[in-house]
């Protein structure tokens, strides 16, 4: 099945303590259902210090559930995915303005 959501879209987070942020995912994880976006559930990160590196508090961006997310289209609001073919090719479209992302 094709995925409704790739990296680099632009989406919004429907759920959860970070409900209204908008981020652009950086990676697509489709076995365990997740995707971890820029900005979005940010976790604190403790690292010893070694002779390479400095120590410290690293903020991470954690995994969020597909289904907590909305891609955005062009007008900047939450919208849902359908899929439609263009001559041979299958294209996702967006469900609010229908056109092709």
């Amino acid at each position: 099945m094709a995925a409704k959501l790739k990296k680099g879209d632009k989406v919004i987070v429907l759920a959860g303590k970070d409900k209204g942020k908008q981020g652009e995912i950086q990676s697509v994880d489709p076995t365990s259902n997740k995707a971890v976006v820029e900005g979005v559930n940010v976790a604190i990160r403790h690292t010893k210090q070694t002779q390479t590196s400095q120590g410290g508090r690293q903020p991470k961006a954690m995994p969020v559930d597909l289904s907590n997310l909305a891609i955005m289209d062009k007008n900047g609001k939450a919208t849902r995915v359908g899929f439609r073919m263009d001559g041979d090719k299958k294209v996702r479209f967006a469900k609010t303005t229908g056109d092709a992302l």
